[in-house]
């Protein structure tokens, strides 16, 4: 049984509401969000706070100064897969533990990719705008779009998650590439050396790995350019994987033919450049946005949570 003197912090808003009730029933629990003068209770009330709920992404998060005024913190779980908004070595510094939710999540982002793909491809979105506003009697025919079948589809990062979207690819016949740092010999797919080499031979290439400084701006204006004027870009990984000036100018240039996003550089602020193009699709961050992987990602953080504080092993550690 655990006691509710095991103190929990929650920083921002959790879905579903079930994972708020069940930290409440079992744990104590703060709302830092709620509070008027966050700097101030945390003064008073860090130093009591045994563990901390957030989501690894860039408005929720875990920074160094956080974990440093929680002076007693034993364990930060992460409601999402990834964690580059989290310290890690902060965390690691003080013996912190680090969880997240993989894998339950890796369909529904899956699923999210492959419907930027074809609609960026198929440009569903522009042409129902074009319908809406009464251009196909007007204007006539809505312009020719891209097929599928037979095209290179040049998956960024094969975790889980590209691994699904891979599968789903291969049921429109597109061939499999990929590059990741480690060669995966348990898939059948063509692998490349370097994300240049990927971007060359790409009709879509589509990002699905970590975010974080090791993978800060990858794509940047060298590698829109090799995926050229036929090409589309679709990053349902981390905004800050892909330098938005660069693809600003690109799609401007008409160095490449669209762009499929659901994450930015600075969420939930969206660029004006890209709202404006019909040649890009914009969603907001809603890969995993379902109800069922919201009430499985849940369920993965209230266990490990619930491991920890009774002295078992967390399910899914980072750190």
């Amino acid at each position: 049984m655990v006691s509710k003197q095991f103190k929990v912090l929650m920083k921002g808003p959790l879905l579903p509401a079930r994972l708020q009730d069940n930290l409440d029933a079992h744990f104590t629990t703060y709302r830092l969000w709620q509070q008027d003068d966050q700097a101030a209770w945390l003064a008073q009330h860090g130093g009591e706070i045994d563990a901390l709920v957030t989501s690894g992404n860039a408005l929720m998060g875990a920074s160094a100064e956080l974990i440093s005024q929680l002076p007693n913190l034993k364990v930060i779980c992460s409601n999402g897969v990834g964690y580059d908004a989290i310290d890690t070595v902060a965390a690691q510094a003080r013996g912190i533990v680090v969880t997240n939710t993989p894998g339950v999540l890796n369909a529904c982002v899956a699923d999210t990719g492959m419907a930027l793909l074809l609609d960026v491809a198929r440009r569903i979105s522009a042409a129902d705008r074009y319908t809406r506003a009464g251009k196909w009697q007007s204007e006539g025919r809505y312009p020719l779009t891209t097929k599928l079948g037979g095209k290179v589809c040049g998956i960024v990062g094969l975790g889980g998650i590209g691994k699904d979207l891979a599968k789903r690819a291969q049921a429109f016949d597109m061939d499999i590439h990929y590059y990741n740092p480690r060669s995966r010999p348990d898939v059948p797919y063509t692998r490349h050396d370097s994300l240049l080499s990927l971007a060359q031979r790409a009709d879509f290439l589509v990002l699905t790995l970590p975010g974080g400084a090791a993978t800060h701006h990858l794509v940047n204006a060298e590698v829109l350019r090799a995926l050229g004027p036929q090409g589309f870009l679709i990053n349902i990984a981390r905004g800050s994987v892909v330098d938005e000036q660069a693809l600003i100018a690109a799609l401007e240039a008409g160095e490449i033919a669209g762009a499929g996003l659901d994450v930015f550089e600075q969420e939930p602020a969206v660029p004006e450049a890209l709202r404006q193009r019909d040649d890009v699709v914009i969603t907001p961050h809603l890969a995993s946005s379902t109800h069922e992987t919201m009430a499985a990602m849940a369920d993965l953080v209230f266990e490990n949570l619930l491991a920890f504080a009774q002295g078992e092993a967390v399910l899914t550690r980072v750190v």
